[in-house]
């Protein structure tokens, strides 16, 4: 009997070992085996062949990271801006701009009463024209109907034509100033408040210029938002600009000032510098914008200083360009969003209460729908 269980014993160590050796030579025939990921199939034989990757000496394998891809971004050919503002008239009179739509509505009537006068004058109002210009322009208006007998709708169109155009002040210079200094580049600084479209506008302004033939240089001097200086970069990339930025959270007038200068050694006409954005009731933020005005100044004259204003805020755009006008010279405005729901008396406003010409307006997302400000086709297209 113990014959019989020592055998037994024995018989299941031999199983065992006999065990262990076969998943021993498993596992060492699977570590020599190649990986899946290195097959390839023969050409027309139906077989699989193994190719091992490349390995050091001491047999371990190499890890291969893949090659980066070096896909060139096209150059685009922006849209002369001779043909921008013509373009952008009929979209303007698609809009829903509340002020060409409310005037409309009560011109279209065929004999104007007391009532249809003050809503005319509700309607500049609500269309953030302000009070001072919204009382002259219906009192002029009801003079001129009283001098000349004109009360249809024809003729008080064309009355109310002229008197936006005067004022909308169409003898102001909206020429964008861009003339180099002793071969200094001419450099444009766009500010403005959060969420205005300040970085969208610097490119915008890019294509304008490169699509007149000037060359343009971009400086990312908006260092805290995470995602403007790459925004900027792409805008510039698209049409062949070079943007200069500086590292996350450093010192916008140094990135500045690096990009007038690397612009005045490339010799390009002109350098956009985008800001970041700074709530006007913020007394820090507008010091530290005079100091990038300041810095650029060493280098020379800043020959422009563009104020982003989104029409959709209405009169509290009026609050921000006056605060703005205090800290730093302001030679134009860039007024955007003019489609879709702004009221567009934000003009008037502007230029009357400030005295601030509106030098581009911007209609909409496209990359080419900022156009130099017509007083003359604005007015024609709002009350088309």
């Amino acid at each position: 009997m113990d014959i019989v269980v020592i055998g037994i014993v024995v018989l299941v160590l031999l199983l065992v070992a006999l065990a262990g050796f076969l998943v021993s030579r498993g596992r060492q025939t699977t570590r020599l085996a190649d990986p899946p990921a290195a097959r390839s199939t023969a050409a027309g034989s139906g077989t699989t062949t193994l190719e091992r990757p490349p390995t050091r000496p001491d047999g371990d394998s190499i890890d291969i990271a893949p090659r980066p891809s070096t896909v060139a971004v096209p150059v685009e050919m922006p849209e002369p801006s001779a043909s921008r503002m013509f373009r952008l008239r009929s979209r303007l009179a698609r809009s829903q701009s509340s002020l060409g739509r409310g005037l409309l509505s009560v011109l279209s009537r065929e004999r104007l009463t007391e009532d249809d006068w003050e809503e005319i004058e509700a309607t500049l109002l609500g269309a953030d024209v302000g009070v001072a210009a919204t009382t002259e322009i219906v009192d002029r208006l009801r003079t001129q109907t009283r001098v000349i007998g004109a009360a249809s709708a024809d003729g008080l169109r064309e009355l109310l034509t002229v008197e936006l155009v005067n004022a909308l002040d169409p003898d102001a210079d909206r020429e964008l100033r861009l003339a180099s200094v002793d071969g200094h580049p001419a450099v444009v600084l766009v500010v403005g408040v959060n969420g205005s479209g300040k970085t969208t506008t610097c490119g915008k302004i890019a294509r304008v210029l490169v699509g007149e033939g000037r060359s343009v240089l971009l400086g990312a001097a908006d260092t805290f938002r995470a995602a403007a200086a790459e925004q900027l970069t792409t805008w510039g990339e698209r049409v062949g600009v070079r943007t200069v930025r500086g590292p996350e959270g450093g010192d916008p007038a140094s990135v500045a000032f690096d990009a007038v200068r690397q612009g005045a050694e490339a010799g390009v006409d002109v350098v956009v510098v985008d800001t970041a954005g700074r709530l006007h009731t913020k007394a820090g933020l507008m010091d530290e914008l005079r100091k990038v005005k300041r810095v650029l100044e060493k280098r020379g004259p800043v020959a422009e200083t563009l104020l982003v204003l989104d029409a959709t805020t209405g009169q509290n755009g009026v609050v921000q360009a006056r605060v703005f006008t205090e800290m730093v010279e302001i030679s134009g405005v860039v007024l955007t969003k003019l489609d879709g729901t702004a009221k567009g008396g934000i003009v008037i406003a502007v230029q009357r209460e400030l005295g601030l010409p509106v030098k581009l307006i911007g209609l909409g997302e496209g990359p080419d729908d900022l156009a130099p400000f017509d007083p003359v086709t604005f007015t024609d297209a709002l009350l088309s």
